[in-house]
């Protein structure tokens, strides 16, 4: 293997994106690994310069490729390895106060339940 790349499996297990590298291996195999926009196999090279994204928990982070990681290292080398482009989430949404009904004042009528079900968020249902 040349000095100017890396496998994107021992990158992705290098820069601590995944704990094992068996991780990153399955990872890759899953489709969660992409190197310039094209799914990754585990034994493609990565070079400095490219743009590596990872699906982790449902969601895409994008990194770009700044150095090749000989080994392992602390999370502060591994740091130094990439450049995070993941744009920030959206603004969470704000959700309505809770509504509080009096103990025992027994089953909401149903112009409370319409009021509730539009202060969760549910719409005009019913």
């Amino acid at each position: 293997m040349a000095g100017d790349s890396v496998r994107v499996d021992t990158w992705v297990w290098g820069v601590r994106l995944a704990k094992t590298r068996s991780q990153a291996t399955a990872a890759c195999r899953a489709g969660h690994v992409r190197v310039n926009g094209a799914t990754a196999k585990a034994s493609q090279a990565v070079r400095l310069g490219d743009e590596v994204r990872v699906r982790r928990n449902g969601f895409d982070t994008i990194y770009r490729v700044a150095g090749l990681p000989v080994r392992r290292g602390s999370a502060a080398e591994a740091a130094q390895h990439f450049d995070d482009l993941t744009p920030p989430p959206p603004p969470r949404v704000e959700r309505p106060a809770e509504i509080v009904r009096d103990r025992g004042a027994g089953r909401p009528t149903k112009r409370e339940r319409r009021d509730i079900d539009r202060l969760r968020g549910r719409g005009d249902a019913g």
